[in-house]
């Protein structure tokens, strides 16, 4: 079979991306939508540029990944058709989903993915915030489908398409959208929640395209009219140093890994315990916190 070959939508859409966002800029100013601030959006965009150039290194490792696993173990071979495809969309969007949790409960993923959450503002230019590091081993998620026998170029153009469907729905310019759009797919508001940092929101909306995942595997969480969502982390890392929004968790991780009296069991689950986890149970996680904003009010669970 003849090897696919398809173009880098994403760098296709990057003048897209630009409109958009003066687009957006202009709404939300003339909504008087405080979204944007200086130095966010140029931190934000620099983290897209150091995405993209590191995307030349990492995009080479996942293809030669996939290549090997699809050229030496895949159970089936499937063409490349209208019915693949469709397939594909359903395969990828269920390996996002479970990429994007464990990145929110696994510190290891989560130091890489922290880049993306790192933004105290929400807008167009948030959804540029990418990280340096992911693209090197977030797409273990992914290898089970060149072994399924989908082809290495199918996969990554659909995690191309994924990426350049999360983009829009970074905004405050959107409230909702129709009833039965919100009901299958991810939108503004969905993934404002996801963003949140407010107890109730920790940990919720994993989607990429298909809210459907989060509806089924309990992790969704509607936006609440009387909760405005506080966007950003829990512990703010309060820098517009890329190198630092890069890395800081990073370091933060291995200093937890490597500093103090304690076993080596202790030390490796550092590496695979939620974000906020201590050895000495001071720490806490996100579903500690949302307990104690849950009894806070009363125990009543708000939806």
């Amino acid at each position: 079979m003849q090897s696919p070959e398809f173009p880098d939508i994403i760098l296709f859409a990057i003048p897209f991306f630009i409109l958009s966002m003066l687009i957006e800029l202009y709404v939300t100013v003339k909504e008087g939508i405080n979204s944007y601030e200086k130095k966010d959006a140029i931190s934000s965009i620099t983290m897209g540029l150091g995405n993209v150039f590191l995307g030349y290194f990492s995009k080479a490792l996942v293809l030669l990944s996939f290549l090997f696993i699809y050229e030496n173990f895949r159970l089936f071979t499937i063409p490349v058709a209208w019915w693949s495809f469709v397939l594909i969309f359903f395969a990828d969007d269920f390996a996002y989903y479970w990429f994007h949790r464990i990145s929110h409960e696994c510190r290891l993923f989560w130091a890489s993915h922290v880049v993306h959450h790192s933004s105290q503002h929400y807008n167009l230019s948030t959804a540029l915030r990418q990280t340096w590091s992911g693209g090197f081993y977030s797409f273990i998620f992914w290898l089970w489908l060149p072994l399924l026998g989908f082809h290495p170029a199918m996969i990554m153009l659909q995690m191309s398409i994924s990426l350049l469907y999360q983009f829009w729905i970074h905004t405050e310019a959107i409230n909702k959208m129709p009833k039965w759009f919100e009901a299958v797919f991810n939108t503004p508001s969905h993934h404002r929640v996801h963003h949140g940092s407010n107890p109730i929101y920790l940990d919720r909306n994993h989607a990429g395209i298909l809210i459907i995942w989060d509806r089924l595997f309990g992790t969704f969480q509607p936006e609440l009219k009387d909760e405005k969502v506080i966007y950003g982390l829990v512990k703010n890392i309060d820098t517009h140093n890329p190198i630092k929004i890069a890395f800081i968790e990073w370091v933060n991780m291995f200093k937890d890994v490597f500093s103090g009296r304690k076993s080596i069991t202790k030390r490796f689950l550092y590496f695979i315990k939620p974000p906020g986890w201590k050895h000495d149970g001071t720490g806490k996680i996100s579903d500690d916190l949302r307990k104690e904003w849950m009894d806070s009010v009363g125990g009543e669970k708000r939806m």
